[in-house]
């Protein structure tokens, strides 16, 4: 299975479990019914919006702790230098 697949497998899941709290076609509290599943997709959209800032984060942090694919960077930069002078355009 594809990991397309696998998110759209995940995400329709997670919808029809949503919609059978929604509807009460899964009996919860009277409380729980009226103030928390209505809030459920916003809650959902924030929190996936915080993981997906914290990952940023975490990959800023962690950028400089990687120096052989910076060396790898800098070979392949100086490699497309070479070329682009052996065809003329100047890149300093």
């Amino acid at each position: 299975m594809t990991r397309a697949q696998q998110t759209i497998s995940l995400a329709l899941l997670v919808s029809s479990l949503y919609l059978a709290l929604f509807f009460e076609l899964i009996p919860l509290p009277a409380l729980v019914q009226e103030q928390i599943v209505p809030l459920l997709p916003f809650w959902a959209l924030v929190s996936f919006g915080a993981l997906l800032l914290f990952r940023l984060g975490y990959g800023i942090f962690t950028f400089n702790d990687v120096p052989a694919a910076h060396q790898e960077l800098m070979k392949e930069i100086e490699l497309a230098k070479v070329d682009l002078r052996k065809l003329g355009v100047d890149v300093d």
